[in-house]
């Protein structure tokens, strides 16, 4: 069987990234949590894994500095050197570099600069100091708790010191089948020590039902040795099914097998076979243990545990057998989650989404041909094939459907760096992370959300001083949150820091002449302010922010996902950034709207209903652009007039009713073309700056349809009113 090395070598750099990854959020609930052994226990299996996957392709500069990682955890594992914020900072660092020399194996041949080795070589200089420093004393609480573990484990086996325990119950048939009892422990001493030995003589019957040829003894060894159990079970093979033998492990050894167990394989799953591998159990002892559960379920007994059996019988320990069950739920979780997942490469997903877009066009085109023929049958089969063909483009799209809790738990480590570097104390805290969307929008909207976060860092959360001289607590918080609406996924970044500064904000754009002097505008406006290219407020520059480039930056990223981005801040209580982006970048469910001769299409998911204007509504909706709905004041958009299509009005007009976020609005087009599966094309750089339209798609009969971006659309209504408002104080018209 040959090896594809370079897939070989491309299942490793994936692999690795992604033991990086899980090593670094480790990392950072350790610091918090010095004492979790399960987190620290991960950390050292990641470095383990990636250093053994990297011996086997040779990668030496991977295995040397992961090598000296590695030995600093197991120093950390054993007691010998403590956890704390600077040694986690260090581990951290030393992952970037292994991330660093992960990435030049993936660049095929190169090599790491200078600045790169010159980096390496004081990491390995500070892991040599942890390396090199002696035993550390443990605190009295960590002693403590050592001691009551060692008691509680010790109490589960019955053993309360460092020697084996032999518990020997000789079958009377012993002497008649020419076995000495005697013999056997001579043979234990010549393989160890018999530190202390007890004969029992409690079944011995009474004189003159004694059988000079049947033996009656037992004894209770304490027994020292470098052998493991299996070794002290063969001195008793011969004389096995003749006695009743149980053979506990030292204290010590304890620890040893829990560890063995834990990095056992995992070809090896059941519990006994688990038990056995480490050295805990003797393969007589777990057949033993079989063959009594095999007889219970003969006799119709309730089905015992294994486990519970194996400890009735005093062949291991409760906490032996909990640990491979712990291993045995470990394995299975795995297989359990490798069979639910399958790596695809991504442009091999592209391609498939591109095709079924295609698919969907290719339908349109052949439902409008089956409408035309006036055929039934071939009407119903037609219909048939577009229901097929929607299913598969739903299928499709989940595919790249992935949780944005993968993006959210990156930024645990630039929170974690960041608050070090400005000398604050700031927590984030995460909410929605399995909130799904398109993996095209998850990769874009990283580098936006890095930035706000920073600039929230930066400006918005105080110094712990400030922050306890003004009554709050001297921990910040971030809060990271998702959800789905409406069809969109919203993102929420908040913080509980200062506020924004509505008086400077509002002075610098008079400055910059971004405002008139005179103008008066809403709140809302002016936070918008800071969206500007150029506009900073910060007093001095820093490494993070204060040179006014960014956030513009942000704004835009966010509009070309065809999304918005909303401001809220209140003074002395943080501020709140909403993100709103649509859940997919490929194929939508769209309403079809006729204007003249033009068609344009509406994401259904926003469309609220349909009516048809009256045509006293008519003439009172040109007045003053809107209609009451039941009560309800609807602000309208003219598409006619909006896009400047040109022409009459036609003899009937009709009110497509939308909702974005807590606002509505009517869109008044001339003709319902009903629902329309919406393959979306780009609109080229040319039309980049048109407002109101998202992007384009081809419709069945070859004509080329747009797109309406309704949030866009909606904002415009909602800056109409709000200027209108400042100018002149009256009801305002938005529905809510």
């Amino acid at each position: 069987m040959s090896i594809n090395l370079d897939q070989a070598l491309q299942t490793f750099l994936v692999e690795a990234r992604e033991l990086l990854q899980d090593m670094e959020e480790s990392l950072l609930r350790l610091e918090s949590n010095p004492s979790d052994s399960d987190t620290l226990g991960a950390i050292f299996r990641a470095a383990h894994t990636i250093k053994g996957s990297a011996g086997l392709f040779g990668l030496d500069p991977i295995v040397g500095f992961t090598h000296i990682v590695e030995d600093v955890l197991d120093r950390v594992r054993g007691g010998a050197v403590s956890i704390g914020g600077d040694l986690v900072a260090l581990l951290l660092e030393c992952g970037d570099h292994m991330q660093e020399l992960v990435e030049v194996v993936a660049g095929q041949g190169g090599q790491l600069d200078s600045a790169a080795l010159a980096r390496e070589a004081g990491l390995r200089q500070r892991l040599q100091r942890h390396q090199d420093a002696p035993p550390e004393a443990p605190t009295a609480a960590v002693a403590q708790r050592d001691t009551d573990k060692l008691t509680q484990v010790c109490a589960e086996v019955g053993v309360a010191s460092d020697l084996w325990h032999i518990s020997l119950r000789f079958g009377p048939d012993v002497l008649r089948n020419g076995m000495d009892p005697l013999s056997f422990l001579r043979y234990l001493g010549s393989q160890g020590e018999i530190v202390s030995i007890s004969t029992l003589a409690d079944g011995m019957p009474a004189a003159d039902a004694m059988d000079a040829e049947s033996c009656y003894l037992g004894f209770e060894i304490e027994y020292q040795t470098t052998a493991d159990k299996a070794g002290i079970a063969e001195a008793f093979d011969f004389v096995r099914d003749d006695c009743l033998i149980h053979i506990l492990p030292p204290h010590s050894k304890l620890a040893e097998y829990i560890e063995l167990i834990e990095n056992l394989p995992e070809g090896v799953s059941r519990l006994g076979e688990l038990l056995v591998a480490s050295g805990a159990l003797t393969p007589q002892e777990l057949e033993k243990g079989l063959l009594e559960q095999r007889s219970n379920s003969e006799q119709n007994i309730p089905a015992t545990p294994l486990g519970e059996i194996l400890v009735e019988q005093r062949s291991v320990g409760p906490a032996l057998v909990q640990a491979a069950l712990d291993k045995q739920n470990q394995i299975q979780e795995h297989k359990s989650k490798e069979s639910r997942y399958i790596r695809v490469q991504a442009d091999k997903l592209d391609e498939l989404i591109n095709l079924v877009g295609e698919l969907v066009i290719a339908g349109a085109g052949a439902s409008l041909l089956a409408r035309s023929c006036h055929n039934d049958a071939l009407q119903e089969a037609s219909s048939r094939v577009s229901g097929l063909v929607e299913e598969i483009r739903d299928g499709a799209l989940r595919l790249r459907m992935v949780p944005i809790g993968d993006t959210f738990n990156r930024f645990q480590r630039v929170v974690h760096d960041v608050s070090h570097e400005l000398g604050k104390d700031i927590e984030l805290l995460i909410s929605g992370a399995e909130t799904e969307l398109d993996k095209t929008v998850v990769e874009k909207i990283g580098d936006p959300l890095m930035h706000l976060l920073r600039n929230a860092m930066d400006h918005g959360i105080e110094s712990p001083e400030e922050r306890q001289a003004v009554g709050k607590p001297g921990k910040g918080q971030l809060r990271l949150n998702a959800y789905h609406d409406s069809g969109s996924i919203v993102i929420e970044i908040a913080d509980d820091g200062r506020g924004l500064d509505r008086e400077r904000i509002l002075h610098k754009a008079r400055e910059r002449g971004l405002l008139a002097a005179s103008a008066m505008p809403s709140d809302q406006d002016i936070y918008n302010l800071i969206f500007e290219p150029g506009f900073s407020t910060a007093a001095t520059v820093t490494n993070l922010s204060g040179r006014g480039v960014g956030m513009d930056v942000v704004k835009r990223n966010i509009s070309a996902l065809r999304g918005s981005v909303e401001l809220d801040s209140q003074p002395g209580a943080g501020t709140r950034v909403r993100i709103r982006l649509p859940l997919t970048l490929a194929i939508i469910d769209g309403f079809l709207v006729g204007v003249g001769q033009a068609s344009y299409v509406v994401p259904l998911d926003m469309v609220q209903e349909c009516l048809e204007l009256s045509d006293e509504d008519r003439r009172a909706s040109h007045e003053r652009s809107y209609i009451d709905l039941r009560g309800e004041v609807l602000p309208l958009v003219f598409l006619r007039q909006h896009f400047n299509a040109g022409g009459s009005a036609g003899r009937r007009e009709n009110v497509v009713v939308v909702r974005c976020a807590e606002h509505k609005a009517g869109l008044v087009v001339d003709e319902l073309q009903g629902e329309f599966q919406t393959v979306i094309k780009p609109l080229g750089k040319l039309f980049s700056a048109l407002r109101g339209i998202g992007g384009s798609t081809i419709l069945g009969n070859g004509a080329v349809a747009l797109i309406l971006d309704v949030p866009a659309l909606v904002q415009q209504i909602v800056h109409k009113e709000t200027q209108s408002a400042v100018q002149q104080p009256r009801p305002s018209v938005l529905a809510r």
